[in-house]
């Protein structure tokens, strides 16, 4: 599972990101506008909506749960700070994909006990594209997860996230983690869609 996360940079916007990554082969995209309104982010929500159904790709928006529900999104990834997994499940009912960010096993336990879909895990190294950053996990803080979560009989899809590059990949792979969730890495390549291309490769080893 290859999740793409988007961001934007001097040279390419959301949009540009999200199109790029969609071209690459990615069919899992993220909008992740945070310091945005609602208002701000609707218009870019609704283009990128059409991309992922163009490309029959799953398409899920950060934070927004109201705005996900008003557009027929996929899904909403949760952050700590956003709103609880149980209330966003009442919300959206079992139609919608639900996802919930962890950085310890407890995270990881509360979650799927609210009936999230996926968890986002990490950070795995420090990355410049989230503020307040939790502990950094490394391979051993995922090895430790998997391994409590499957002492534990949690069954649901962990990916990585954070400040992850191509050299990661197959190591993070082999802790037992199910995807890897990308923004930085693409976009800062000299050629975003070809990167994504060989990204998927590894992936899909």
């Amino acid at each position: 599972m290859l999740q793409f996360i988007s961001h934007y940079s001097d040279k390419y916007s959301y949009l540009d990101s999200i199109r790029m990554a969609l071209e690459g082969g990615c069919r899992w995209i993220q909008l992740r506008m945070k310091d945005a309104t609602d208002d701000e982010v609707r218009p870019v929500a609704i283009q990128a909506l059409q991309l992922c159904r163009d490309y029959g790709a799953t398409f899920i928006i950060d934070d927004r749960v109201e705005l996900v529900r008003e557009l027929g999104a996929d899904g909403v990834h949760l952050g700590k700070n956003d709103m609880p997994i149980a209330e966003a499940r009442r919300i959206l009912g079992s139609d919608f994909i639900i996802g919930g960010t962890a950085n310890t096993i407890w995270d990881v336990r509360a979650h799927y006990a609210a009936g999230a879909d996926y968890i986002g895990c990490g950070p795995f190294r420090f990355t410049t594209t989230k503020k307040n950053l939790s502990p950094v996990l490394g391979l051993d803080g995922y090895r430790r997860i998997v391994i409590e979560m499957r002492a534990a009989h949690i069954d649901i899809p962990i990916v990585a996230i954070g400040g992850i590059t191509q050299d990661d990949i197959h190591h993070i792979l082999n802790t037992g983690i199910d995807g890897i969730a990308l923004s930085g890495t693409v976009l800062h390549a000299d050629n975003p869609v070809e990167k994504m291309k060989k990204i998927l490769k590894i992936v899909n080893q």
